[in-house]
């Protein structure tokens, strides 16, 4: 039974869940929009959101924690730089996830998550 267990596993290990998460924001964060399944898309929203919000208090501390993640100077200092900025006044959700339908091929549930 799954009482009080949080979070989708997606159906992976802990290492390749976590590797596949890292990659995913690593997109979205170069593209600024990315098409992914649907239960990706959402569990890749409780990855990115916090940092944007780190991002958004620019500091040494937040800069090491979230190249930890990202591990691409590059993209940090895009998402401090550009990204941050733009959410200032912002609260939180900083992610929209849009249904686009089902995938051919497999008929998964497929949709578009992009920065508000």
């Amino acid at each position: 039974m799954r009482h009080k267990v949080s979070g989708n596993r997606l159906g992976r290990e802990t290492s390749h869940r976590k590797s596949m998460l890292r990659n995913l924001c690593k997109s979205i964060i170069e593209h600024g929009r990315i098409a992914t399944t649907i239960a990706k898309a959402k569990a890749l929203r409780t990855v990115i959101e916090p940092m944007v919000t780190m991002a958004k208090d620019d500091s040494i501390h937040h800069r090491r924690l979230v190249f930890a993640e990202l591990r691409d100077n590059k993209l940090v200092s895009k998402l401090f730089n550009e990204l941050a900025p733009r959410f200032a006044a912002r609260p939180g959700g900083y992610t929209r996830v849009l249904k686009t339908g089902a995938r051919s091929g497999d008929a998964a549930e497929m949709a578009i998550i992009e920065f508000v």
